[in-house]
């Protein structure tokens, strides 16, 4: 019998998001008949992996430390196979300045966007307002802004000396396409209930968002996000599942696309939308997290 541990938790802000979907995952490959050990992770976790030898480590922790090459390069070090992607992958899409310089390079579309400390934002204001601000390395739109007006600015959103992205708001349509082993999965769009940005409150909050699968896009638009969300994994090395999350203004047609980031580490939650995809594709929650498993490896 194969030893699993989940690891979940951890130091991030996303924290109780990471431990939700950790759960899940840790029931889940239980019923699939793993021995399964639930690894709270804190600053011992070298220590708990090393007493526990776990043959596998699923990794459904969120955020810095468990999804910006930190713990990839732990488990690397200890010879521990993983889920999800490896250091070099995690670390580059957790860093999106660093993430839009590689997409542009491979000619995927990416918004107009500047990278400024907080005190050079409210100083310069780089961008013709709408934009959106946020922080260079977190996830689950921890930190998010959209900006209607510089007036509206307020720095004490953000830590003194902290790094922004700011980027050129895309009006429209919120969209994601999963991508799982080499195949993406299918398009959602995101319907906010507030009707605004896709943040913390709508991704996590029971009725906070709406989730249309399949997107009613037009088939030229639907299958180029599938396109550029592949091609978006592949640039950034990733292995195991990837979610990339873009926008469309539908008046610019094909043009109007713009791809905001990939998360290496979806969520796995009952709201969140790799699970929902996969279902919409035939594959159970039970049978992703399985795949997940028997594709985990090291780097080399």
């Amino acid at each position: 019998m194969k030893h699993v541990a989940v690891l979940m938790g951890g130091l991030s802000a996303e924290r109780e998001i990471s431990l939700v979907s950790g759960r899940a995952c840790a029931a889940a490959l239980e019923e699939a008949g793993y021995r399964v050990s639930r690894v709270d992770v804190g600053r011992d976790v070298d220590v708990v992996l090393r007493r526990l030898a776990p043959d596998v480590a699923f990794n459904a922790l969120h955020g810095r430390l468990g999804e910006d090459g930190r713990i990839q390069g732990l488990l690397d070090l200890l010879r521990i196979p993983y889920t999800h992607s490896g250091v070099r992958a995690s670390a580059i899409a957790m860093h999106k300045p660093t993430a839009r310089l590689l997409f542009a390079a491979a000619g995927l579309p990416v918004a107009e966007g500047r990278t400024c400390s907080v005190e050079e934002m409210t100083r310069t204001r780089p961008l013709e307002p709408p934009v959106v601000v946020k922080p260079v390395d977190e996830g689950s739109s921890v930190g998010v802004t959209l900006l209607e007006s510089w007036d509206a600015l307020d720095p004490q959103t953000w830590p003194e000396g902290r790094e922004l992205l700011v980027e050129r708001f895309v009006p429209g349509h919120e969209l994601t396409c999963a991508v799982l082993g080499d195949e993406p999965l299918a398009v959602t769009e995101i319907v906010p209930a507030s009707g605004g940005l896709y943040d913390w409150r709508a991704k996590y909050e029971p009725g906070g968002s709406r989730h249309l699968l399949p997107a009613p896009l037009p088939k030229r638009i639907y299958e180029r996000v599938l396109e550029i969300s592949l091609a978006a994994h592949r640039v950034l090395g990733c292995r195991g599942v990837s979610r990339a999350d873009l926008r469309w203004d539908p008046s610019r047609g094909e043009e109007g696309l713009v791809l905001l980031e990939v998360n290496t580490q979806p969520g796995m939650t009952p709201t969140s939308l790799l699970p929902e995809q996969a279902a919409f594709r035939g594959i159970s929650f039970r049978d992703l997290v399985v795949r997940l498993v028997e594709m985990a490896r090291c780097d080399p």
